[in-house]
């Protein structure tokens, strides 16, 4: 039986969340980034942090974090060099209620209280 999934904390979700070409051509070409996969790149690209940090903010594995880095980064690259619109929808994630230890802190946009926010799928 495998493991369940752990929920990765997230500060905030997007303001805007579909990016991409302007052209009617591109709307049936689409790239899905997570929730967790756009924490990611903010937290590493945004704020700086170097995985320990972020995955310490994010409630996993520096392991984990390398890994959701490194498909975050692809999904952008194929994106940007391909013209394909991106999409931030879904993911494993759950909203951080700025009252754990390590939430507020640096890179914490807590936009709202979400305490009892179920894990998003």
């Amino acid at each position: 039986m495998a493991r369940p999934r752990k929920g990765r904390r997230v500060c905030g979700l997007p303001q805007i969340n579909r990016f991409g070409p302007l052209s009617e051509a591109a709307e049936g070409k689409q790239i899905v980034l997570t929730v967790d996969e756009y924490e990611t790149i903010r937290l590493i690209d945004l704020e700086r942090m170097i995985q320990e940090e972020c995955a310490e903010s994010m409630g996993v594995a520096r392991t984990t974090v390398q890994a959701i880095y490194d498909s975050a980064r692809k999904k952008l690259a194929d994106s940007l060099i391909n013209g394909r619109v991106l999409v931030i929808e879904g993911g494993d994630y759950k909203l951080c209620d700025g009252r754990g230890g390590r939430c507020g802190g640096r890179g914490c946009r807590r936009q709202g209280s979400a305490a009892d926010m179920p894990y998003k799928r």
